[in-house]
């Protein structure tokens, strides 16, 4: 009791004190934007801290009032202090958590594997309420990808997240905005989780809406980015990517879009990047990720929009308006986890298990940080020149079978793979990782 009840007191002092903030959430803002405050700092340090949960970290942080807010496939949401690193609570739900949290209010919020939307008082942890969806689950198909055998069902093994909310902080009526495995995108009021509106696509929503002027952006496995009414939900367009009617490994669109200049970012399955007139959908320019997935939520900044691809395994960065290549890194592996922009630095993580930094003017790598898992069996999973390749992760076993994909992904777990995109805090970057912690590394 008494370790419960320093916790409590040390958040209550954090909501008092001066540098209160009001709203945090994943991507750094409503319209994803993914720009945090700088210390002129270009790389990572030395360790802060890292916590253990009891499952990988797909969820991506927040900070809030000096509290790190993440959730773990251990299907709990975890309050850390951001200084020491000790837990303050936990909230257990029924099934894993890979939605990342939001903040308003002193109230955190986010969703669950077990199909509800949690809204918690942020300084305790007590459920303030909670939300029942249509059910929540990965995607998956009766012969995934025309993988063998074809008569059974297969979970898809990149469906990592889960829709994460946003909040239109409207003083008389904030809205809380979150997508659902069940179709829907739905607007409840943030205070007491009463629904508004729901508005029902035919796919499966796991990418996270943007908030952009008086629109919510998002897209769904049905192939389509949607812009609503916020307000409403009634729909104002909706743009189509690509569809691959045998397989469909090549559709659907799990990456939350960004908005700024009166634009619409976002990746797709397909294979393209696109730039969207936000008022009306007209397309402006695309980008060809030569058949990769584009999974990561883009971050703008300066004129330019940077991002991260899968199979090609790059870090990008395009001219917004005109779609011009201006930047590219090479990484060693799959990059799912979305860039944060502070200064003239880009952070991600890759499936190698390795953070990087990257100069978002020259694309130069400034930094890395790699977890333990990497610095001990990179040797023995990566091919010889370091990269990720399935051929070699499955060699003597035949590709076409679902378990031979299950066996390369586990082979690649050992690394503590970064798909959790981080969040920075005064000098610090925070980020989760599959090899079940979370971790803190001072900026320098």
């Amino acid at each position: 009791m008494l370790k419960y009840f320093i916790a409590v007191i040390f958040l209550w002092s954090c909501s008092a004190s001066a540098q209160t903030a009001q709203l945090s959430m994943f991507a750094a803002n409503p319209a994803h934007t993914g720009i945090y405050a700088s210390d002129n700092s270009d790389s990572p340090g030395d360790l802060k801290w890292k916590f253990k949960t009891d499952g990988k970290v797909f969820s991506s942080p927040i900070v809030y009032n000096n509290v790190v807010y993440i959730g773990s496939e251990d299907h709990n949401l975890y309050a850390i202090n951001k200084i020491t690193g000790d837990l303050l609570w936990k909230f257990n739900t029924g099934g894993a958590v890979h939605s990342s949290p939001a903040v308003y209010k002193n109230v955190v919020y986010f969703g669950s594997y077990d199909g509800f939307y949690y809204a918690l008082n942020a300084t305790t942890g007590k459920l303030k309420w909670k939300f029942k969806t249509g059910g929540e689950k990965k995607v998956g198909a009766k012969g995934l990808w025309t993988m063998k055998p074809e008569d059974m069902y297969m979970d898809d093994l990149f469906d990592f997240f889960l829709s994460s909310p946003v909040i239109n902080a409207d003083h008389h009526d904030p809205i809380v905005y979150f997508g659902s495995s069940d179709g829907n995108l739905y607007a409840l009021h943030a205070l007491t989780g009463k629904k508004k509106w729901a508005f029902k696509t035919n796919g499966l929503i796991h990418a996270s809406p943007a908030l952009y002027s008086g629109k919510i952006y998002f897209g769904s496995w049905d192939t389509f980015l949607y812009a609503v009414d916020a307000q409403t939900g009634h729909l104002q367009w909706k743009f189509e990517t690509g569809k691959q009617p045998v397989g469909h490994l090549l559709e659907g669109i799990q990456a939350s879009a960004v908005c700024a200049y009166g634009m619409v970012y976002f990746g797709s399955r397909d294979g393209y990047f696109y730039a969207l007139d936000a008022f009306n959908g007209k397309l402006k320019w695309k980008y060809a990720a030569d058949n990769s997935w584009v999974l990561t939520t883009a971050a703008i900044k300066n004129g330019m929009v940077y991002l991260g691809t899968s199979d090609t395994y790059l870090f990008l960065g395009f001219d917004a308006q005109t779609g011009q290549e201006k930047v590219r890194y090479k990484t060693n592996g799959y990059v799912y986890s979305s860039p944060a922009l502070s200064g003239n630095t880009a952070y991600f993580g890759d499936f190698t298990g390795r953070l990087s930094a990257v100069d978002i003017k020259s694309g130069k790598l400034t930094g890395k940080f790699e977890t333990p898992g990497r610095l001990t069996n990179a040797k023995g999973v990566l091919d010889s020149v370091g990269n990720i390749n399935f051929n070699v992760l499955a060699k003597g076993k035949d590709l076409a079978y679902y378990d031979t994909s299950v066996y390369g992904m586990d082979k690649l777990y050992t690394l503590g793979p970064i798909v959790s995109s981080p969040a920075i805090s005064r000098g610090v970057i925070y980020f989760g990782s599959a090899d079940n912690y979370i971790y803190a590394i001072n900026l320098r």
